[in-house]
């Protein structure tokens, strides 16, 4: 799948976040590096998971992504269209190609409109409909589509539970027929017993209409069951990229490894015997990010170039990349 012709490509984006100091004379204080130069693409119909700790950047490389926030460098193509710093595109015909399913269902629906407005939103901003009998169709055909009664249609958010609210949250995500959808950690605030279904509902959608995703999330496991090919970010940066089973086999980066093996693993027997890798320390401020590898504080195998030498992407094995100077250059 990785072969296709990519429908998003990401080239060095970087967006830093200004940082004042003082109460009054609001003096600039340096910029927190949240994205700070990654490089991927996605084929069309793929799932590539984002994963990392807390705090990472995986949440702004989505939103910035799709432009939420306005990137400071580099390079954005999706379906041939291209954004990037300086030019200035058509900003509506490049969202209604994307769309994004939000973390928490609780704060990302107008608790004042019905569940009518929430999902035709697109549909009035784009200019999809060409009559209100045509726009409530539509409504109520999305609302089907991820399992939801017609009947809803003028409830409000508050009546219904997390699960059918990230379900109207989807739906909504579906309105403009978008090719290309960031999913940012969209079962996490979920009972364990909703998270399934809303996976598996992501998983018919995007063989129905051939959607391609972003998949944010912390929930490894569940990475490895929906995504097609997994990056780990870390402080910032992209340090391993590979197909999902390939990396959960044979993870190469020291970040990567500690990652996942703190992944449960349903034997007993196993579990036991396999090494735990704890890090040491904390991870450095974004705002002044370590020099050389951003990991090198904390791992376990650096050499002195690791403190000095940015690491340079390389392909370990056909498909499987990484980033880490201890490992491909000791």
């Amino acid at each position: 799948m990785a072969e296709a012709q990519p429908l998003v490509v990401v080239e060095n984006l970087k967006k830093y976040f200004p940082v004042s100091s003082g109460l009054v004379f609001q003096k600039k204080a340096g910029s927190v590096k949240a994205v700070d130069g990654i490089s991927f693409s996605i084929a069309k119909g793929e799932t590539l998971g984002l994963v990392g700790e807390s705090g990472c950047g995986k949440t702004t490389a989505g939103r910035t992504i799709l432009n939420l926030y306005p990137p400071t460098a580099g390079k954005i193509t999706i379906d041939d269209q291209e954004l990037s710093t300086g030019s200035k595109p058509d900003l509506k015909e490049f969202r209604r190609k994307t769309a994004m399913i939000f973390q928490d269902p609780y704060a990302s629906l107008n608790p004042r409109w019905t569940v009518s407005a929430i999902v035709s939103e697109p549909l009035r901003v784009h200019k999809l409909f060409k009559s209100e009998k045509e726009r409530t169709e539509r409504v109520n055909h999305l609302l089907n589509l991820v399992g939801l009664s017609s009947r809803l249609i003028n409830r409000f958010p508050h009546e219904f539970s997390g699960g059918q609210r990230q379900r109207i949250g989807v739906a909504r995500a579906l309105a403009s027929d978008p090719l290309f959808i960031v999913c940012d950690e969209p079962i996490s605030a979920l009972d364990v017993s909703i998270q399934a279904q809303v996976v598996n509902l992501l998983e018919d959608l995007q063989d129905q209409f051939g959607l391609t995703y972003l998949f944010i999330a912390h929930d490894l496991s569940m990475v490895r069951h929906i995504c097609d090919r997994v990056a780990v970010m870390y402080l910032g940066v992209i340090v391993e990229l590979a197909e999902r089973n390939e990396l959960y086999e044979n993870p190469l980066h020291p970040y990567s490894q500690a990652l996942l093996s703190a992944v449960p693993i349903p034997d007993p027997k196993r579990d036991r015997e396999r090494r735990r890798i704890i890090l040491s320390g904390d991870v450095p401020s974004p705002i002044n990010p370590p020099s050389g590898c951003r990991f090198h504080p904390r791992c376990q195998v650096g050499t002195e170039r690791c403190n000095s030498d940015d690491p340079q992407w390389n392909e370990a094995s056909p498909g499987h990349w990484i980033a880490c100077n201890a490992i491909t250059n000791p």
